[in-house]
């Protein structure tokens, strides 16, 4: 499924304006329930998360600052 251009930037918005969010919630909970582990793993399992909630939507985030490439030149 080919997204246009501008449901891409919608979608991108969607997902950096409430799915980060909670995601970011959802990520500190979690560590939370655990035992407080030492600091450097603690950095180590938020860095990853960090890094890892942006793989699924790599598609959606590509080329989304740059001009829209549907609108023609006049």
């Amino acid at each position: 499924m080919a997204l246009t251009y501008k449901a891409r930037r919608r979608l991108s918005l969607l997902i950096l304006l409430i799915g980060l969010p909670l995601y970011i919630v959802t990520s500190i909970t979690v560590i939370n329930w655990l035992e407080r582990p030492s600091i450097l793993l603690e950095l180590f399992i938020y860095v990853v998360l960090g890094v890892v909630w942006a793989l699924p939507f790599k598609f959606v985030f590509k080329g989304v600052g740059q001009a829209d490439p549907d609108k023609a030149d006049p």
